[in-house]
């Protein structure tokens, strides 16, 4: 983004991440995530005419809640891998056990392991990740292990974004891996059809796993997102767009 001439700007949200605070299970709330990323969102808007928002993961959801908050500060939205329900082909049977604890103490006791693959199809990249765990619990995926607390949180998150996402209207582009192994193509689909913006493309790849921003296709990602925030400037000045249903855009791409 940085080389195409774009400032990139990419916060640590506290706890968020689930491993940016000194107490694990202190993940905050999902309004503490969207109040750290309204403040940066804020300051942007200060010093530049358009910000883009980009999300991978919860991190998309993230940037749509933000996108029905401040719809007028966000220029385009990037979706990548966006999970609104944690239905991949590698999540564990027994996700579906976890309510039972959310309004318990045992939300604060335990916490989901990192899987193999780790949302990476690339062995290479997946060896390193391993390693990185092994010895720091934390690597470019992500911590080790996802705390119940934070996943409840998401869980609050999602229901938000599900409720609400007929209110965004920024420009946006979905892009999600057919074989996500974390999130199916049913959450790209529900935002390609649910969503409120008159501007959507969304591309489906075959060649990585939910981490698609470093994953065999991560150079598509790049170019898709860069080339798509270029094109708003071109639908801001008038520029007509091919329309499906209901006069929204259609577009969808396999890579």
């Amino acid at each position: 983004m940085r080389q195409a001439g774009f400032r990139a700007h990419n916060p640590s949200i506290p706890g968020c991440g689930f491993g940016t605070r000194e107490d694990r299970f202190d993940t905050g709330t999902w309004r503490q995530w969207l109040a750290f990323v309204s403040g940066e969102l804020d300051a942007l808007s200060r010093d530049h005419e358009r910000v883009y928002v980009a999300g991978l993961c919860i991190g998309a959801v993230l940037a749509l809640r933000l996108a029905i908050e401040r719809p007028h500060q966000v220029a385009g939205l990037a979706l990548v891998s966006t999970t609104l329900a944690y239905d991949g082909w590698q999540m564990p049977w027994y996700r579906i056990l976890a309510p039972l604890a959310y309004h318990t103490p045992l939300r604060r006791m335990i916490a989901w392991p990192e899987r193999h693959p780790y949302g990476l199809k690339n062995e290479r990249l997946r060896e390193w990740v391993v390693r990185a765990m092994d010895a720091h619990g934390v690597s470019a995926v992500g911590a080790a292990y996802l705390p119940l607390s934070g996943i409840h949180e998401a869980h609050q998150l999602i229901r938000s974004v599900r409720r609400d996402i007929r209110r965004v209207s920024a420009p946006t582009l979905i892009m999600h891996a057919i074989q996500d192994d974390v999130a199916s193509t049913r959450s790209a689909e529900f935002v390609a059809l649910n969503i409120g913006s008159a501007q959507v493309r969304t591309i489906l790849y075959h060649n990585s796993y939910h981490i698609l921003t470093i994953d065999n296709d991560k150079q598509s990602v790049a170019d898709e997102a860069i080339g798509f925030f270029r094109g708003t400037a071109d639908s801001r000045s008038g520029k007509s767009e091919e329309s499906g249903e209901g006069g929204k855009p259609k577009h969808l791409s396999v890579a």
